[in-house]
């Protein structure tokens, strides 16, 4: 606690799956939505030597403080959309965090039991919503349901601003899909 005494707020992501599922865009979308909030923000992407379908990741930091390192050893919660980052991710989330993965494409085995796990449909909503493409869009709600790492209704501000100015026709979509995503886990 503090002197004020509210408690420090720090929270991080690994957010991890093949290139071209989104999870970069995932990431950012909290980095933004954590510096609405006024929050300090780290965002540090990772990809694997291949363009499309090779491995991609990223981390974020978000915090009341200065953000020490960027470098996320133990995450708060993992987002993965494919049965690699699994394997390499799934004993980076804290203990008590949360493991949240793409249950179309991945097979959840050994996990531990300290942490809460959830499946997510993610390539099963999306397509069902109109476009494959916005899995991590089913990902992004259910984690925000699932955690405390940013708010609601300005991660849906941040939708709108940010994928709504790109691709406007897109926006519907999104944002169904981010609702159902989050549906899944209240």
């Amino acid at each position: 606690m503090s002197e004020t005494g509210k408690k420090h707020f720090e929270r991080s992501l690994i957010a991890a799956g093949f290139g071209g599922q989104g999870l970069m865009v995932l990431g950012q979308l909290i980095a933004y939505t954590g510096n609405a909030e006024g929050r300090n923000v780290s965002w540090i992407p990772s990809y694997g030597p291949e363009m499309r379908g090779g491995t991609a990741n990223c981390c974020v930091v978000l915090s009341d403080k200065k953000v020490g390192s960027p470098v996320v050893e133990k995450a708060d919660a993992v987002v993965v959309m494919n049965q690699p980052s699994l394997a390499k991710f799934k004993d980076d989330v804290k203990q008590g965090g949360v493991l949240l993965y793409n249950s179309d494409l991945v097979k959840l085995e050994g996990v531990r039991s300290d942490i809460r796990t959830i499946a997510v449909p993610a390539n099963t909503i999306a397509t069902e919503e109109g476009s494959e493409r916005v899995a991590n869009i089913a990902m992004l709600g259910a984690l925000v349901a699932a955690t405390d790492l940013v708010d609601d209704k300005t991660c849906i501000k941040m939708i709108k601003e940010k994928l709504g100015g790109r691709k406007p026709e897109f926006l519907p979509m999104n944002l169904k899909t981010y609702e159902r995503g989050k549906a899944l886990v209240q």
